[in-house]
């Protein structure tokens, strides 16, 4: 088995769209996604893309993806933000995930990034394990807040 991690181009976004909508499935959240292939086109290889994906190809057949995006703290700097990295159900525990996660961390550091930042569930023990292996700060003192869409109108 080969795999390549390689950013993403317009061709792999239906692909990636369904590694999403199978992370939903996972968090038992299907009903959730509402963001389109047409979206994310539009979203990360128009005028002004607001994302960069890589993309995991084992053996020709996209495998795993990981979504992130340029944040900036008023403390730190420029930082990145790991929005999702996700890697189909039968190719998981074979590597992929750590050559999707270490792309995104030669990527942040390339660009000169001071932090990585992401969110994991608090159930999700193999994502948790993963991270630990990284020494990542799990910090539980933080609250998440968001607004929806309706909330921004």
């Amino acid at each position: 088995m080969n795999t390549i991690v390689r950013f993403a181009t317009e061709n792999d976004i239906p692909h990636v769209h369904a590694l999403i909508k199978e992370l939903a499935e996972y968090e038992k959240a299907p009903q959730e996604v509402t963001n389109t292939v047409n979206d994310m086109l539009k979203d990360g290889f128009g005028a002004n893309p607001i994302y960069k994906c890589f993309v995991a190809e084992t053996d020709g057949v996209v495998s795993g993806m990981a979504i992130y995006f340029v944040k900036y703290s008023t403390w730190k700097g420029k930082g990145v933000y790991l929005d999702d990295i996700v890697v189909t159900q039968s190719m998981r525990r074979l590597g992929i995930g750590k050559l999707l996660f270490d792309a995104v961390m030669k990527d942040a550091h390339d660009i000169g990034a001071k932090q990585l930042h992401w969110q994991v569930l608090d159930w999700n023990e193999p994502a948790i394990e993963f991270y630990k292996k990284y020494n990542a700060d799990l910090d539980s003192e933080w609250i998440n807040c968001k607004l929806t869409e309706q909330q921004l109108a």
